[in-house]
């Protein structure tokens, strides 16, 4: 990377800090044009695949110190200048009333974080659902109170545009669990599963405990009978087992495992919840080639025979999964990372799997509520690079009738056509891509 080119990421604009990057060959000397210096030592300009990004870094004997990259330096010196040009982009008349575009600052590798919880605000559902929960009466603070602050940060703001940093919602993450307490690169699948089963359990026993309290007033209240009391007890416990909360409400679907018996014809069926579904992919395929290929028929033959209770023997079967319970916002996990045996890792699956704008599943079952339900695409989060450890996640998202790109504390407008980008590589040969990840689809009413 020469220097025009570092200059080229750092455009100087008259609200905002220019940057200066000075020197001979991979020699640099960097620092702020307004006086403040941001780094005066001899350093590299080297490509960093672990980021994403080209950096500046300083050796010393055999240590390499990673100083800042380039994108978090052309950050700091256009961010006033990214959000001023993203609000005239837009237009004043154009502009959602009551919607605000925030970027959120990285921590140090938390840009797994940052794309999750962009998609996440631009599932209405989910958003209303957070805020909601933020005018309730205090709780003590938890991963979702840290959640509805942050949320309502960003939808109480007086600006338009601009950048939050959710410091104190990286903070409570890492204070919960020590997967994430680290400066390491995380799966964003990871942390939206691990984050909607902390919401809903937290949800479940908010729930319990107000159960409980209101058990007591009644029981204090009433002085019923003892066997009554048990009974109350017993069917309380019993609904609790089975209680949902919004987070159910809004992604939770059904599958039905459905399993035929090929000698007698009997049919078997398992239903299983789900908050999100994971799909293989192949090369040059789209997502409805994905999810049949998740419903596709598998016989169980040989030592993998299926015992069948009406035969009550092992017998060859065919057993398939089946869409039961259509969620009202769908999410899509792309499996593209595969372990390599000969590697000893995992590696990336850069296929192109496109995504359209509308989807319509073919895969339910015969006793499917709302079997034609039709989804929009609402976000995506896109991860960039050429494995699950090293790279760099963005989030796209649909509001108002436009796409927004959203790069950590970067926000920008892009069009529609631009979301072919993220599709995937059509060459299999392994190398950084911009591939879509996790999918999000928002019935349509």
């Amino acid at each position: 990377m020469r220097e025009d080119i570092a200059h080229a990421c750092c455009t100087p604009d008259r609200d905002a800090a220019a940057l200066a990057v000075t020197g001979r060959r991979s020699s640099f000397r960097v620092h702020l044009l307004d006086r403040r210096k941001l780094f005066h030592r001899k350093s590299s300009l080297v490509w960093l695949s672990r980021f994403y990004s080209w950096g500046l870094v300083q050796y010393g004997g055999r240590r390499m110190e990673i100083l800042m990259t380039v994108r978090k330096i052309a950050s700091i010196c256009t961010m006033g200048a990214n959000a001023s040009a993203l609000e005239k982009e837009i237009g004043p008349e154009q502009f959602p009333v009551n919607e605000h575009y925030f970027g959120l600052v990285n921590f140090g590798n938390t840009c797994y974080c940052n794309s999750v919880l962009q998609a996440l605000y631009f599932c209405r559902p989910f958003r209303e659902k957070v805020l909601a929960y933020k005018v309730q009466p205090r709780r003590k603070e938890s991963l979702l109170t840290c959640l509805a602050d942050l949320f309502n940060s960003i939808a109480t703001q007086k600006k338009k545009v601009g950048v939050i940093p959710p410091k104190k919602f990286i903070s409570r993450l890492r204070k919960e669990n020590e997967l994430f307490d680290n400066y390491m690169q995380q799966d964003a699948h990871e942390f939206l599963n691990y984050l909607l089963n902390t919401i809903a359990d937290l949800l479940q026993e908010e729930k319990s405990q107000e159960r409980q309290q209101n058990g007591k007033v009644v029981q204090n209240g009433g002085g019923g009978g003892g066997s009554g009391s048990g009974s109350n007890t017993g069917e309380a416990e019993s609904a609790e087992k089975n209680q949902q909360t919004w987070v159910h409400e809004i992604f939770q679907g059904t599958l039905t495992n459905e399993t035929r018996c090929l000698n007698c014809e009997a049919v078997s069926s398992k239903d299983e919840d789900f908050l999100d579904l994971s799909v293989d992919v192949e090369q040059n395929t789209s997502i409805t080639h994905c999810l049949r290929g998740f419903s596709n028929t598998e016989t169980l033959c040989s030592e993998y025979k299926y015992y069948c209770e009406q035969c009550r023997s092992k017998q060859e079967a065919q057993k398939r999964m089946r869409v039961k319970k259509l969620p009202m916002i769908l999410a899509l996990h792309l499996k593209r990372f595969k372990y390599m045996d000969q590697l000893h890792r995992y590696t990336k699956l850069s296929y192109r799997v496109v995504f359209p704008l509308e989807l319509r599943l073919f895969n339910t079952s015969g006793d499917a509520t709302n079997p034609d339900r039709l989804y929009d695409l609402v976000a995506v989060v896109v991860h960039c690079g050429s494995g699950p450890n090293r790279g760099h996640y963005i989030t796209i998202v649909k509001s108002h009738g436009f796409w927004l790109l959203f790069d950590d504390d970067i926000v920008e407008k892009i069009d529609a056509q631009a979301i072919e980008e993220f599709y995937g590589l059509t060459s299999d040969i392994s190398k950084n891509s911009e591939s879509g990840y996790i999918l999000f689809y928002q019935f349509r009413d």
